[in-house]
């Protein structure tokens, strides 16, 4: 158990029945009334997002989750296999798992992988990965419809919006969070 005021991004509670993550979380003294915490919770089992507001101080409950640092191997199909890095066992998890990180999972990445009483919840990528640019038009430099942007297909067959500079070949640092640019490596 904790209160509201331990809350941190990324933390686990058992509220409904359900899991929820805390994706944002807001502390709130308001002139008149008592304080109260304004969060945004994501239900880990189906990616639902609500905001709730909860009074401060009151007790709400921890999931307790184990993170476990594992190696993408490979898309077998159907599901994706990990590698735990200590034990060597490989560890099938779906793609509803996974969700968007499939965008940007390389075979051989290194991730940890969150679970609570032995099912897995998520997995969490770094925050930031290199690329290799599979495909994109060539940049005209006149071509300004498009705020200096163009489309360019990632390795991972995933689509973003690149620079006029980048071209095919090039290596790319893409924030994993978001899915969008951040530099030339």
């Amino acid at each position: 158990m904790a209160t509201t005021n331990d809350l941190k991004n990324g933390m686990v509670l058992v509220m409904d029945n359900n899991l929820w993550q805390v994706v944002e979380f807001q502390h709130v003294k308001p002139g008149k009334g008592p304080a109260f915490v304004r969060t945004k919770l994501k239900n880990v089992m189906t990616g639902k997002t609500v905001d709730r507001t909860l009074n401060a101080g009151v007790k709400v409950e921890t999931a307790t989750v184990d993170h476990s640092d594992m190696q993408y191997l490979y898309n077998d199909g159907t599901d994706y296999v990990f590698m735990d890095k200590e034990t060597f066992e490989q560890l099938p998890i779906s793609p509803e798992v996974i969700g968007d990180a499939k965008h940007f999972l390389l075979e051989n990445q290194d991730v940890s992988v969150a679970s609570n009483e032995g099912q897995v919840l998520f997995v969490e990528l770094p925050a930031s990965v290199e690329l290799t640019v599979t495909y994109t038009e060539p940049g005209i430099q006149g071509d300004r419809s498009n705020a200096g942007t163009k489309p360019a297909t990632l390795e991972t067959g995933y689509e973003i919006q690149v620079p006029l500079f980048i071209n095919e070949g090039d290596r790319v640092k893409v924030d994993t969070r978001s899915g969008d640019y951040i530099s030339r490596v």
